[in-house]
């Protein structure tokens, strides 16, 4: 056996990978560690035997195992945020962001919201089918899906898969409204189905900035499209006539939140309108690979910025509050709040008149032996 894989308390924390010889297995990603979910009772890690085996492991690479999705709308009841349905044309994300939230949700399937979130991925490949089955419905009603809003359905692998532009031709086809979140420039590739949807009202785009710094963002985001990338994106996107805003998000305090009025002016300056934060958030198990990350790659800034965090979330990492886990609370968020709310006034965000999507124009899709709507 090459490596030994010992077993630990699952309650125990790993220890931090041996050395370089690993660190370089995981270049280009964002966890340090990969230990398992919250639902398995043991936990495993790599040990080498005394052969210096560690060495023969290769580096990590991605895969993509392609599931079946039986029903892909997701729907949800939560106060706090402005959509009620959504669709996720992946499970697990390639651009290893270490403070993404959808993290611990790859602990449902038994494996580690670590870097294993970014490297075992799920492909819903018929996701485009099912979602016309389910627009089909007699009893279906029309609203907003959200698309973006777990993980980034332009991340790395959609440019083989594709799921999501097929997505967007079933949305395009039934004048069905859509807003997308990204953080990746691959949205470009659509922008003649988004051009379209625009002229109909029925699209708006929203990308997240969180550092204008290349190798802070390489660090943090180290397979998303770079941050002059993004902002450049925001600007083909606004010229194509298609509603989009920038989101400063997350915003990480001690760390990236002196950038949010540098974001706004690039957002501003090539033409953005729309403008919206949120504050970091580490629930579950992310609240220990974010403070991995944090003594790894910022070792002279990892406790004044776990310091600050505690102070926006009641003395702890993460509150779930509803109304406040978007924003935090205490003095540190607020100031954050009003820099963000100063800013934007003065740079004219948010200025327009919300106008929402048209749901008017939606017209059901008709499947083979389906009989088709008198109204």
């Amino acid at each position: 056996m090459s490596v030994a894989l010992r077993k630990a308390a699952d309650t125990e924390s790993f220890p931090l990978e041996a050395g370089g010889v690993v660190a370089a297995r995981r270049h280009g990603r964002g966890a340090q560690t990969n230990r398992s979910g919250r639902y398995e009772p043991v936990s495993y890690e790599p040990t080498d035997d005394g052969w210096e085996s560690l060495a023969e492991l290769e580096a990590l690479s991605t895969e993509v195992q392609e599931v079946p999705a039986r029903r892909i709308i997701t729907r949800n009841e939560s106060p706090d945020i402005g959509f009620d349905r959504s669709i996720n044309p992946y499970r697990g994300c390639e651009h290893g962001c270490i403070y993404c939230f959808a993290r611990p949700t790859h602990a449902f399937l038994g494996l580690s919201p670590g870097l294993d979130f970014e490297t075992k991925l799920f492909a819903k490949t018929n996701a485009a089918e099912a979602l016309k089955r389910e627009l089909a419905e007699p009893d279906y009603s029309v609203r907003t899906i959200a698309i973006g809003t777990n993980t980034d359905p332009y991340q790395p692998i959609e440019r083989r898969y594709r799921i999501m532009r097929r997505i967007l031709e079933v949305l395009d086809a039934t004048n069905h409204p859509v807003g997308i979140v990204t953080k990746s420039a691959l949205i470009l590739r659509d922008l003649d189905i988004l051009s379209s949807m625009a002229e109909r009202g029925l699209v708006r785009v929203a990308l997240s900035v969180t550092s204008l710094d290349r190798r802070l963002a390489r660090a943090m985001e180290p397979r998303a499209s770079t941050p002059d990338k993004r902002i450049e994106t925001l600007e083909k996107l606004v010229q194509a006539g298609i509603p989009t805003s920038v989101m400063v998000a997350p915003v990480i305090p001690g760390l990236t939140d002196m950038e949010m009025e540098r974001i706004l002016e690039r957002a501003s300056i090539v033409g953005v309108k729309q403008a919206g934060y949120i504050l970091l958030r580490l629930p579950l198990e992310i609240g220990e690979l974010f403070t991995e990350w944090l003594k790894e790659n910022c070792p002279d800034r990892a406790n004044r910025v776990l310091s600050l965090m505690r102070s926006t979330r009641g003395g702890k990492l993460y509150d779930a509050k509803w109304g406040e886990r978007m924003v935090g609370d205490g003095p540190y968020a607020w100031m954050i709040g009003r820099r963000f709310e100063m800013a934007a006034e003065r740079l004219g965000f948010n200025q327009d008149e919300y106008v929402p999507l048209r749901k008017d124009l939606f017209t059901p899709p008709v499947l083979p032996g389906q009989q088709l709507r008198l109204l």
